[in-house]
């Protein structure tokens, strides 16, 4: 457990968050998430604090940011909700019932909550991984970290490794341009195999087409 705790607490402050968004990042070893819905609140303490204020692409934003750093193991929702839409009502019920064969939020009362960029493992990793807190309504900034304190000394990092739900662009292949068997005058060559030109002289070749 000791060994899988030390590679959780490695590298995050460059690579982590993966989501960008209306947020702000803390310690990323800690093991608290905060998300204070409609309300512009930004408490200290936590791995990450900020709202969301829609109950589809919100969402999916809180979960692919929280699954991928195994610090997080509560996540605290407070601030008010926001009309309509009732993201804290929807990360309660995604939580709890997960979606349906349609991506949609099971038992939500918001008005669109469904989930169209997340695969159903990563849903599961979140109802593993964090525990909810609750607060919907808190605005004392005193109160909300004292909560995050309290649960920060409770978190233990999760027994396995981060879940990235964002796939990164491969690199692409470096091509060699070996001998241009086509010569167009002034230094310019042409390697008609590979569609690739190349000016005398130029280490780099071009693609053409």
């Amino acid at each position: 457990m000791a060994q899988e705790e030390d590679n959780c607490k490695q590298s995050y402050e460059e690579s982590w968050p993966p989501v960008r968004g209306d947020y702000q990042v803390g310690d990323p070893n800690a093991g608290v998430a905060v998300v204070t819905l409609a309300s512009s609140l930004f408490p200290k303490g936590a791995a990450i604090v900020g709202p969301c204020r829609t109950e589809n692409l919100g969402v999916e934003k809180i979960v692919a940011n929280v699954i991928s750093n195994c610090n997080i193991r509560f996540l605290i929702l407070c601030g008010v909700e926001s009309k309509g839409h009732l993201p804290g009502n929807t990360i309660l019920a995604l939580h709890k019932n997960g979606i349906d064969e349609q991506g949609r939020i099971i038992g939500s009362n918001g008005a669109i909550p469904f989930i169209q960029n997340l695969p159903l493992e990563a849903i599961a990793r979140f109802q593993s991984q964090v525990k909810l807190i609750d607060c919907i309504g808190l605005e004392d900034m005193v109160q909300i970290e004292e909560l995050i304190t309290r649960y920060n000394c409770l978190a233990n990092p999760y027994p396995a490794k981060p879940f990235p739900v964002i796939k990164r662009k491969a690199a692409l292949p470096t091509v060699v341009f070996e001998k241009g068997d086509m010569f167009f005058g002034a230094g310019v060559f042409m390697d008609t195999a590979a569609w690739l030109v190349r000016e005398e002289g130029n280490a780099e070749a071009n693609a053409e087409g």
